[in-house]
């Protein structure tokens, strides 16, 4: 019996997928890949694949995730299986540079950047960049790793000189360009198909940590599930220019499930900053707007299995 195999490597993020596919009786299984064996002589099971990997399962401590999960991805569509979110999204996910390469060959702006390995070269970059102030950012990171704001190259050499300072999964670190916008916010875009969903306006004047999923949402006193919604707000009839460009970028690149990110600056102008392949929705904004994105994904799902 064909099935709809969910790729992925944290269950407290598939819940609510899970949820609504039993919801909609459709048949799936789980394939969490923090560890394991496949046997490359093997073929796959009939059916479809959803690959859930995230870029930030390193913190997790799934830090091979990501490698697996690509032997797997290349196992399935060596079979010509049907893989939704495949090994170019999974190779955007967990790279930033890729992600902005692939931006910027589809004529979409993003921040200027420059990547670097060696704690002296980030201090080089950041002189190159000549900009302040500017912000660091992991390539592979997820949840707002590694972003900090600095406003001159000697409080950057502090922070890379002391015990602070975070190292990079992959050891690339991005000097980039800050982007002050007129209010504290940035948009999220989501598609599922490669269409646009709706996006989501995120409040960012307490940071940089702008996981939506509910389970990011901490109380640093208890570590439990806040219980406001306003830090996210579905955003009625929004209808950007840049939404088919998204579309368009989206397709070119295979990615079928996808949130996208981007800031305006004062003059206008929009900065794509992010994409991440494994996207997730929060519930409390969906409910005030009713519309609910992993409802939507499960469905797109069941319609894929049955073709």
């Amino acid at each position: 019996m064909a099935k709809i195999y969910v790729l992925h490597e944290n269950d407290e993020w598939t819940d609510h997928l899970t949820k609504r596919l039993e919801e909609l009786n459709l048949p799936f299984e789980l394939w969490h890949l923090h560890e394991g064996t496949i046997d490359l002589s093997s073929v796959p099971p009939e059916g479809i694949f959803y690959n859930r990997m995230s870029a930030s399962s390193h913190t997790r401590g799934h830090r091979y995730a990501p490698e697996f999960a690509e032997a797997v991805l290349a196992w399935l569509e060596r079979h010509g299986r049907t893989v939704l979110n495949g090994s170019r999204a999974l190779r955007l996910e967990v790279s930033k540079v890729n992600q902005y390469m692939a931006l910027d060959q589809q004529g979409i702006r993003t921040p200027k950047t420059i990547a670097s390995v060696g704690k002296e070269n980030i201090l080089a970059a950041a002189e190159t960049l000549n900009l302040a102030p500017f912000i660091t950012k992991h390539n592979r990171a997820g949840k707002g790793q590694g972003v900090k704001l600095f406003h001159s190259v000697e409080a950057l050499k502090e922070y890379t000189q002391g015990e602070a300072f975070e190292s990079p999964i992959d050891g690339i670190t991005l000097i980039q360009q800050y982007i002050e916008a007129p209010e504290p916010y940035i948009v999220r875009h989501e598609f599922i198909g490669g269409k646009f969903l709706y996006a989501v306006k995120i409040d960012t004047s307490e940071g940089f940590e702008l996981c939506p999923a509910d389970a990011c949402k901490i109380d640093d006193n208890n570590n439990q599930p806040e219980t406001s919604g306003e830090k996210f707000q579905i955003l009625e009839g929004y209808n950007h220019p840049v939404i088919p460009q998204y579309e368009a970028f989206l397709q070119e690149n295979g990615i079928d499930v996808a949130g996208i990110e981007a800031i305006q600056d004062k003059e206008g102008n929009l900065y794509t900053y992010d994409v991440n392949t494994n996207t997730n929705y929060n519930s409390d904004a969906e409910s005030v707007a009713g519309v609910y994105g992993m409802l939507e994904l499960a469905r797109y799902l069941g319609e894929q299995l049955n073709k």
